[in-house]
């Protein structure tokens, strides 16, 4: 047997890095927050959730990048939704959700941490009006709302004292 000698191997070149082109908001294929945000209403529609309203919370707070609000006929409708979207969340192997105000109904909150799921009764839902809270219009996070005029106060009104006479 002959003793093998050791290859030689050419020098390594030298590795450039090239600075890697930022990731477009746009590319949803990286992002799997829009496929979960289908999923859920999907699950809600199935369940015959009424009044499904989807929130796109992004840059307005850290809290989470989606809210996601819908209405269950009565107190068991809501919880039987719940628990289906919380089943389907556990099945897709996602972390698990913190769950509130399942024993009574009126109003659970699913917050899988990127999504925050509101599921409520029609009456308790018209009561806190979530959308309008986190809707068009409100500031984003950390911004200061602009200055706007004051109302110009109305001179009060002088009553005179009755006539006693």
């Amino acid at each position: 047997m002959k003793a093998e000698k050791p290859v030689a191997k050419a020098p390594a070149k030298p590795r450039t890095l090239k600075p890697k082109a930022a990731k477009s908001t746009a590319d949803v294929s990286d992002n799997p927050i829009p496929a979960l945000i289908k999923t859920i209403v999907e699950i809600i529609d199935d369940a015959k959730g009424e009044e499904i309203v989807t929130l796109d919370l992004a840059g307005k707070t850290s809290l989470a990048d989606a809210m996601i609000v819908a209405s269950g006929r009565s107190d068991r409708h809501v919880g039987a939704i719940a628990e289906r979207i919380i089943g389907t969340l556990r099945d897709m192997k996602q972390r698990t959700p913190r769950v509130e105000g399942m024993p009574v109904c009126d109003w659970v909150l699913i917050d899988t941490g990127d999504i925050i799921i509101h599921l409520f009764r029609p009456e308790v839902r018209g009561f806190y009006n979530i959308e309008k809270l986190w809707g068009v219009g409100r500031p984003l996070e950390g911004e200061l709302p602009e200055p706007s005029e004051k109302p110009k106060r109305k001179p009060p009104v002088r009553r005179s004292a009755p006539d006693m006479a």
